[in-house]
């Protein structure tokens, strides 16, 4: 009394509860519904247009914005695990001197007054028909257990002990399932990088909180090829990417869209692309006094003096959409001018429209004719050190759940009876921890199997 008092053994019980078990898996589907409901891992901007500021503050207080990697959440799993664990080991015991017994004992009043015995009768003395159901049943569920019971000899066999450790197979698939979203969420990541044509990075960037995050090796986009529909949406987009560690290139390889590049548990998709900055451009520039026009080729962040010496022009970056007055113009090139006695400037050059710097109606005009399109890909890196678990908690998933609905421990007696007026009786029997309306159908057709082989002792 004293040790089912004690605090470890109430510990104990608690944690082996089956409502504790129920009263988890329910807070988990709500919590899961509510984390479907809510926006995941989206900008504060977008939950205060959404939910307004109340809720966006409780929300953040909870962290339902990223529940799945919320501590609470992960308490919630892991105290499923270990209710899981204690429940799988209070039953492990019994059901283990259930699969190795010490001794193998049967009441044969058990098969015998069973609804679904079989009775066959048969001519031939009973001892004789004894060896041959003994040869028979050891081939059908294995070793027989041979004993006598007055003038009636009893044949037991089974097969399938095993089988009850189904339910723990499935246990255990459960915990890897669960340990596997454990490890992802602690030692996983989610992220996404920019890397233009020709360039490298040796860090990406959660997707979150956009803190970078460094990589054991460098990204390198060797070239970047998109393919466009007769319509101009994008048909394919691919990217060239070498990976190079310790100063070696470790491999070479494209990625498309579902076809990404897994390399030492880092995973890296192809997700988006775009128009990267390119070093220069060719500029006309026209003096709208004199008429007079020069061409020349500007590397972006340079500064060149204007005709006449009027001033300077320095040609300051690339965005490759510009939004103007709610019209997208598309790439567009951004310069500062200077002129003398004036207060500097920034002005627009959109290349789809060479005439839209005259609009400004200065003394000078700015279009551009030229410049080397370089694109840029987008890239979703990824890394999930518990996806392991994951796979092996399905595959065992699948394999107890096979184990534990269609197999089971099946047990079966053969009772031979000497008849008054000579030959015998046959009784056939079996039992089974599931499925029962099963063992019928079985035990009907294993009689009319040994009713055959009966007929030719």
């Amino acid at each position: 009394m004293k040790n089912q008092d004690s605090i470890p053994r109430q510990i104990w019980v608690f944690f082996c509860s089956v409502k504790l078990t129920v009263y988890i898996l329910v807070l988990l589907a709500v919590t899961s519904i509510i984390g479907t409901v809510v926006l995941q891992n989206g900008s504060p901007g977008q939950y205060i247009d959404l939910y307004g500021n109340g809720l966006y503050n409780l929300i953040k207080v909870l962290h339902i914005d990223d529940m799945y990697h919320a501590w609470w959440f992960l308490f919630l799993l892991l105290l499923l695990c270990i209710n899981i664990v204690v429940c799988s080991v209070e039953r492990l015991s019994l059901v283990w001197k259930t699969i190795f017994p010490k001794q193998v004992r049967f009441h044969p009043d058990r098969f015998l007054k069973s609804a679904t015995k079989q009775t066959i009768t048969v001519e031939h003395h009973a001892d004789r028909m004894a060896d041959s159901c003994e040869t028979w049943l050891s081939r059908q569920a294995g070793p027989v257990i041979l004993q006598k019971d007055q003038n009636t000899t009893l044949l037991y066999a089974e097969k399938g002990r095993w089988t009850r450790i189904g339910v723990f197979v499935v246990h255990a698939s459960v915990l890897l399932l669960l340990v596997g979203a454990l490890v992802g969420s602690m030692f996983g990541f989610k992220a996404s990088v920019r890397i233009d044509e020709g360039s490298q990075i040796r860090q990406v960037f959660a997707a979150k909180t956009r803190e970078p995050i460094p990589l054991d090796f460098a990204i390198t986009c060797n070239e970047f090829e998109v393919k466009f529909y007769d319509t101009g949406a994008p048909e394919e987009f691919r990217s060239n990417l070498t990976i190079t560690e310790n100063g070696q290139e470790s491999i070479t390889t494209d990625i498309r869209v579902n076809h990404p590049l897994r390399y030492k548990g880092i995973n890296i998709f192809q997700s988006s692309y775009g128009t990267a900055t390119p070093d220069a451009a060719v500029l006309a520039i026209v003096d709208n006094q004199t008429g007079d026009e020069i061409s020349r080729t500007i590397q972006v962040g340079e500064t060149i003096i204007l005709p006449g010496d009027q001033g300077s022009f320095q040609l300051q970056g690339f965005l490759p959409h510009f939004d103007f007055r709610g019209q997208n113009l598309e790439e567009t090139f951004f310069g500062k001018v200077s002129l003398t006695g004036e207060q500097a400037f920034q002005i627009g050059l959109p290349v789809k429209f060479p005439t839209f710097d005259k609009m400004r109606k200065g003394r000078f005009t700015f279009v551009v004719k030229d410049f080397e399109k370089r694109y840029y890909t987008g890239l979703q890196v990824t890394k999930d050190p518990g996806v392991w678990y994951v796979y092996a908690g399905f595959i065992m998933m699948i394999l107890g759940c096979w184990i534990t609905f269609f197999m089971s421990h099946q047990s079966y007696l053969v009772a031979v009876q000497p008849r008054d007026e000579g030959g015998a009786f046959i009784y056939l029997a079996g039992r089974t921890n599931r499925n029962t309306q099963d063992m019928k159908r079985r035990l009907a057709r294993m009689k009319t199997h040994l009713e055959n082989q009966l007929k030719k002792v």
